[in-house]
């Protein structure tokens, strides 16, 4: 598999990874990361391990089995402050059915008939408050539908819907089935849908309704393995896709134009951007790779991520799912957690392994 990390910092992973339980173990840590030496607010370029904290405490507030260490096998460590880490709100909407309809049964095309109204609303975690972002939200219904715009579950508010990809067969090749790719929380309401599921384009909370605005069905989703009181298992991706019809699907995203590659061993301090429901167009820096997360699916539900990328604060409620590009537009990954101060993504090499999915012909 094509390597995720850049050569210059392989040596370093090799120790993180066999580092990282330790320093995950220690109270307030949130996760284990690459990236460069921070001081007095200044990036020193200086490659090294950080530890991510929930908040950064005086030392002498904390007991000496609190404390990270200086160096890890003579690696430089860094702390970063970045807040709890969440992926969304799942409280469940109320919503309106038509009559008769079959959900699971039906296998149908999307409809096409219909308008939403856009409102402000809420999904996974992000930094820019939601009311900020009221005048760039991009809640109305649209067909074909393009990456960036509201989609969601028909159990859920409302994610982003990331781009459009195919299934992963030998190429080139004459693709049969088309789908929108999102995050496992925006399409399968966080391993809580079944197959054929109605996925909503506007999203429930934007005013989608079944069987007015479904858009697709829930083909397949990479399960999200939360912790037990004996164990983390370890996710690599929070990632989903639905079928629908070909001529209601766009891969253009909203802003950021179309996936023309992969970019999977992006580099710390390279500048990204996104289109999402919430925010809409932003751009953000990464200031770290390879990332263990802690991540909080609320009622109770945390889950462990390996392989996770880091950017500055780009994203609010809402922008689950949205396809996170380089300025040469390769695709760098799929947005699906955050707090007030960074963002979380998943690497899209993956997210198309995992799904068995392709988002470009490079």
């Amino acid at each position: 598999m094509q390597s995720m990390i850049p050569s210059d910092m392989a040596d370093l992973a090799k120790v993180q990874a066999e580092t990282e339980m330790d320093l995950l173990d220690i109270p307030n840590v949130v996760g284990v990361a690459l990236g460069t030496k921070m001081s007095k607010n200044e990036d020193t370029g200086k490659p090294c391990i950080t530890a991510l904290v929930s908040a950064k405490l005086n030392k002498s507030m904390l007991a000496k089995g609190e404390l990270i260490p200086n160096k890890v096998k003579d690696i430089h460590t860094d702390v970063v402050e970045v807040g709890e880490l969440f992926a969304g709100d799942f409280e469940p909407v109320t919503i309106t059915h038509g009559p008769g309809v079959q959900l699971l049964e039906r296998q149908e095309p999307a409809t096409r008939e219909g308008a939403a109204a856009g409102e402000p609303g809420v999904e996974a975690g992000g930094g820019v408050s939601a009311s900020a972002a009221v005048s760039n939200a991009l809640t109305r219904r649209l067909r074909p539908a393009q990456g960036g715009f509201s989609v969601g579950h028909y159990k859920i508010t409302a994610g982003t819907l990331g781009t459009c990809c195919y299934d992963l067969t030998p190429f080139p090749g004459m693709p049969q089935r088309f789908y929108i790719l999102s995050n496992n929380h925006v399409l399968a309401n966080a391993n809580d849908a079944k197959l054929g599921d109605a996925i909503l384009q506007p999203g429930p909370y934007d005013g989608g309704t079944v069987p007015r605005d479904i858009i697709a069905r829930l083909t397949r989703y990479v399960p999200i393995k939360f912790h037990t009181p004996t164990s983390k298992p370890l996710n690599y991706v929070d990632a989903a896709i639905a079928e629908g019809n070909l001529q209601d699907l766009s891969r253009e995203i909203y802003w950021a134009g179309q996936p023309r590659d992969l970019y999977v061993a992006p580099r710390v301090n390279e500048i990204v951007q996104k289109t999402g429901r919430t925010t809409g167009f932003t751009t953000g820096r990464i200031t770290n790779i390879n990332a263990t997360v802690d991540v909080n699916y609320g009622g109770g539900r945390v889950a462990r991520f390996r392989n996770q990328i880091i950017t500055t604060t780009m994203s609010a409620p809402g922008d689950s799912g949205s396809l996170v590009l380089d300025r040469d537009e390769r695709a760098v990954g799929l947005l699906f957690a955050g707090s007030s101060t960074h963002t979380i993504i998943n690497n899209i090499l993956l997210v198309q392994i995992l799904l068995k999915v392709r988002v470009h012909e490079k």
